[in-house]
């Protein structure tokens, strides 16, 4: 009898803490991958976005006030509505600039880096909220890996919009920066001519355990492995095959990166394994001091000086 007093304790146990593991690992998934809550209100964050650029202010002020910038709704993959900006170049031109923002950010907060490009280079621009982001609509964060493959067909549609024949390039910061390394990974058109990574992480996986370590003290195992196994089967994706590395290995076409020296969020050793990974033609720029998604802002001038010749070298 004393055995089956110890077997029902031990059973009762290991029940109590399965259970509990699985619900720190689906607690895991709402933190990191469920949209933020409240209603996104648009005038209020581009109103705030542009009062803190005072470089990009006027500029942000003009494209709207005259309606030269503007927005559409198209249907992604999931039958969803994802919500578009884009604006033609002030002198009709070839040269496009397709810019995606992080995580839980939106298009807007792409607009420093749009100003360059329009502004001072004369670029068409093209720039998509992501999935739950903005005011796109959508269920959870894909953290890139999903992302890849709606922005896939979005390219054509810029394309097309612009004139056809474009001359292209893909530039993405953080998760869009991740965002960018997994698109490169696949066939893009031939209009596509390279891509731009500002601090964009390795995989899924390496990004969300080094923020369970820093965040909380807590090692991968085992509520990493049993949140990327919830999330394969509750959204259909896990965090092992979302991988920029893998992606970048596929890549045929010229790419920046670009990494803060001092950036802890995706810390600066990632950029290294990825630039490492990338075949064919390549740069890199680490900007001294600057912290995670801060060197265009810390940096302006040599920002712009790397992705000027950068652009130069890949014939935009």
């Amino acid at each position: 009898m004393h055995w089956r007093k110890s077997f029902k304790i031990v059973l009762l146990t290991l029940i109590v803490l399965g259970v509990g593991l699985l619900g720190g690992s689906y607690y895991l998934i709402r933190y990191s991958l469920d949209p933020e809550e409240g209603m996104y209100d648009e005038p209020t964050v581009y109103d705030n976005y542009a009062s803190s650029h005072p470089i990009q202010q006027a500029w942000m002020d003009s494209i709207r006030s005259t309606g030269a910038l503007r927005d559409s709704f198209l249907l992604n993959r999931h039958g969803e509505r994802q919500h578009v900006y884009f604006l033609p170049a002030p002198n009709p031109t070839r040269r496009t600039a397709f810019l995606i923002h992080g995580y839980h950010d939106s298009a807007i907060s792409m607009m420093h880096i749009a100003h360059f490009y329009h502004h001072e280079l004369g670029y068409n621009l093209f720039l998509p909220d992501l999935r739950s982001h903005g005011l796109s609509e959508g269920n959870h964060v894909q953290m890139g890996w999903f992302d890849h493959y709606d922005v896939l067909p979005l390219l054509s549609v810029a394309d097309s919009l612009f004139g056809g024949d474009t001359r292209m390039v893909v530039h993405g910061v953080s998760m869009g920066a991740a965002t960018t390394m997994m698109l490169s990974g696949e066939q893009t058109p031939s209009f596509v001519r390279c891509f731009v990574e500002d601090c964009g992480y390795t995989s899924t996986w390496d990004e969300f355990e080094g923020e369970m370590h820093q965040r909380f003290g807590l090692p991968a195992f085992p509520l990493l492995h049993l949140g990327s196994i919830l999330c394969k089967v509750i959204y259909g994706w896990d965090f092992w095959e979302a991988s920029s590395v893998d992606q970048v290995r596929k890549c045929t076409k010229p790419m920046l990166f670009i990494h803060g020296d001092a950036d802890t969020f995706v810390p600066t050793w990632m950029v290294n394994v990825v630039y490492e990974a990338k075949p064919g033609a390549k740069n890199m720029w680490l900007a001294p001091g600057s912290a995670h998604a801060d060197s265009f802002d810390d940096h302006r001038e040599e920002y712009i000086s790397h992705l000027s010749h950068f652009l130069e070298q890949s014939e935009m």
